[in-house]
């Protein structure tokens, strides 16, 4: 009787031991843990060769090259992360030429920045210029080079800030007389999109505020009206914001988004592309909650609704809206302080477009 035990025992490690092999072996064969070959990146958010170029051999010129990787994950006692992927690739030219493109790309998990001027700059390098609306409703912005989400309010911080992902690309080309930026390879808005929620998702279960439901990207992301123009007298085809004709010649504008929750308007010096200033209008609750806290209590000038501030170099007003907060921002560091006829034409064209009562003085619905 103990042989035929023992026997037995025997039959069923060795016909497990097969089944493990079994399963071992065809995990290895499509890549899947534990067996995985691919790198790994951002928190395990994103995988070699997993789409865009960045991820892949197309990274690379005639395949050589380095890829390499540094994070720091969030926690729920530390709920700030970033993780970056430099690829450097290179290939000498007919000329003996050395060529050499670095790319970075680069996500930050955290809390938008405390201090309201440096607030007011941050947010507009993420929803003013070229900027579009993610998809689906998502509470955040992408020109395709860089992307920002907002989190849900279970990962706003102990002070209220919202928490946000933000994702930054650069690539440039050099050589040995001279240098240019490059394509780095993210791919399209949509993809940009994807690879944000992507990351949003993972940093939200590190950090311990993840929703029930992971955040997901089911829908085409929206185009850029059009591209950067030049223009004779008036700015982004807004009554008001008019100019001379000298004054004009000095300016090319570019319209951004134009939807009921998100505006844009930046007007750039020629040839330097130095701000001359930029308009933005946020209603999406989640991306109006970033201004939370920079608004002040009282009106910032005779006349006008909401609470808000005027400043040196912005411009700040926070009104009502069929219920819903509508913010108003201008960066305009070279104009004078006070109420300039360019924020006020701004918002009177914004409120009067979208249906709501005027918020600076003169307008009209």
């Amino acid at each position: 009787m103990k042989r035929l035990i023992r026997a037995r025992r025997k039959t069923v490690l060795a016909g497990a031991i097969a089944v493990l092999l079994a399963a071992g072996l065809g995990t290895w064969a499509t890549d899947t843990w534990p067996f995985d070959r691919k790198d790994r990146y951002c928190w395990g958010a994103w995988k070699e060769d997993s789409g865009p170029g960045f991820l892949g051999d197309d990274a690379f010129f005639d395949g050589g090259g380095s890829r390499t990787s540094e994070e720091t994950a969030p926690t729920p006692q530390r709920p700030r992360g970033e993780c970056t992927v430099a690829i450097r690739s290179g290939y000498t030219s007919s000329d003996g030429d050395e060529n050499v493109r670095d790319t970075t790309v680069t996500v930050a998990y955290g809390p938008a920045p405390k201090a309201a001027e440096h607030r007011l700059e941050w947010i507009d390098g993420y929803l003013g210029d070229r900027a579009m609306p993610l998809p689906d409703g998502l509470p955040g912005t992408t020109d395709g080079d860089k992307a920002l989400l907002v989190l849900p309010k279970r990962c706003d911080t102990r002070d209220g800030r919202p928490t946000t992902v933000t994702l930054d690309s650069t690539s440039r080309l050099t050589w040995q007389d001279g240098a240019m930026p490059t394509d780095g390879g993210l791919g399209d808005s949509r993809s940009v999109a994807e690879l944000l929620v992507s990351v949003a998702n993972k940093g939200m279960e590190e950090a311990g505020c993840a929703p029930s439901k992971p955040l997901r990207v089911t829908s085409p992301a929206l185009t850029l009206p059009e591209k950067e123009e030049n223009y004779f007298s008036r700015a982004c085809r807004i009554k008001g914001l008019d100019f001379d004709r000298k004054t004009a010649r000095e300016l090319e504008y570019q319209v951004g988004a134009v939807t009921r929750d998100l505006q844009s308007c930046s007007v750039r010096t020629k040839p330097t592309g130095d701000r001359y200033f930029d308009a933005l209008m946020v209603a999406q609750p989640r991306l109006s909650a970033l201004f939370d806290g920079t608004t002040g209590s009282k009106a910032p000038a005779p006349g006008w609704h909401g609470t808000g501030v005027f400043a040196d170099g912005y411009k700040v007003v926070r009104a009502d809206c069929a219920g819903r907060p509508l913010t108003f921002l201008m960066l305009a560091p070279s104009l004078p302080r006070g109420t300039t006829p360019y924020f006020t034409a701004f918002t009177n064209a914004v409120t009067q477009r979208i249906g709501c009562a005027p918020v600076a003085p003169g307008g009209s619905r």
